[in-house]
């Protein structure tokens, strides 16, 4: 009664949100023997403890800092988690944040890719982090068409962005607004993890396909990877690998792709690409999408190129090798 205390170690009693009637509230009593659901007057003092529904009932793919909640394997012995959206830079406000949604990109806007542009770009060259490695052209803006301005070290054709260059990397050496916002948080996935990722394994078999998310105003296509832990949510359908339709092998409504995304498919968009300094007309957004590695083609002595994935409606290239000058998209991991 009022502030009495009593029986602490030897009972306990919490609260529910629930009333009984108009004069009592539920809750629960606990002995050494016995545990008891009752009721209670309401100015009686008992423990509270907090919950949270579970992450699936609330429709969560990502954590706080933006990486699926969902793994997947990139080699016999590692698992990584994808961020929850491409990477993105605005140079007048100096902002790296990853998209808003996983389908989005900035399409056409990467022709005004300058370092005093004031909008969004996220197609990149090669190992433009903004981290000066030696190389003439280092940063996010950077259109340089010359492959050696590139080569992390400054002359080197054969530095992969790790090691001694791993601040060449975009996810080591930036601060992701709305992925955490502290360096050394992210990186590129290496070639052969991209090529683990995507190949016929034990872990990833069937667990990629292309895909489109048709909005009420657009439609996106790309490629739609799938943990290794999957459950096919109910009310959708998901055919992998290749198919004749292309992005329209799995088609889903925005309501539909939110079902698969809280399961824990991972959406890549065919963002375009951007080629010979501004030039995003090669490779057009919603046809083709890059992604690039953190791998450099050291079989290559001629040109400089660095290893990525390509893929399109019709096929998929698990080692593609491109000029590091060309701009491509980036999507971060975590370890």
């Amino acid at each position: 009664v009022g502030t009495s205390i009593s029986s602490v170690n030897k009972f306990g009693s919490y609260w529910a949100s629930t009333a009984e009637n108009a004069t009592t509230a539920n809750c629960i009593y606990f002995t050494t023997g016995n545990v008891y659901t009752g009721m209670s007057d309401p100015w009686v003092g008992r423990s509270v403890r907090l919950v949270r529904d579970s992450r699936e009932s609330r429709g969560e793919a990502f954590d706080e800092d933006g990486a699926s909640y969902k793994r997947f394997s990139v080699s016999a012995t590692s698992t990584v988690r994808f961020s929850k959206g491409n990477l993105q830079y605005h140079a007048v406000q100096n902002i790296w944040r990853f998209a808003g949604k996983q389908y989005m990109c900035v399409g056409e806007g990467n022709a005004n890719i300058a370092q005093n542009y004031n909008g969004w770009i996220d197609l990149f060259g090669w190992g433009t982090s903004g981290w000066n490695s030696g190389a003439s052209a280092y940063q996010p803006w950077s259109t340089s068409t010359a492959d050696a301005d590139y080569y992390p070290g400054g002359g080197a054709t054969n530095n992969n962005l790790t090691g001694d260059y791993a601040e060449a990397d975009w996810g080591v050496h930036n601060r992701i607004n709305n992925g955490g916002n502290r360096t050394r948080m992210w990186r590129t996935l290496t070639k052969d993890e991209w090529q683990y990722l995507l190949g016929d394994n034990t872990s990833r078999s069937g667990k990629w396909g292309r895909a489109t998310i048709r909005g009420t105003s657009s439609s996106y296509t790309g490629l739609v990877l799938l943990p290794d832990d999957w459950s096919l949510p109910s009310g959708v359908t998901f055919v992998a690998g290749y198919s004749s339709n292309g992005y329209n092998t799995n088609s889903y409504t925005t309501e539909q792709w939110q079902k698969m995304e809280s399961a824990g498919a991972i959406f890549l968009p065919a963002a375009g690409g951007r080629s010979d300094g501004t030039n995003i007309d090669d490779e057009p957004v919603w046809q083709f999408g890059d992604y690039w590695s953190s791998s450099y083609n050291s079989d290559d002595d001629i040109y400089g190129v660095g290893y990525g994935v390509g893929f399109s409606s019709l096929s998929i290239n698990t080692a593609g090798t491109y000029y590091t000058y060309n701009g491509y998209s980036v999507r971060l991991v975590r370890d």
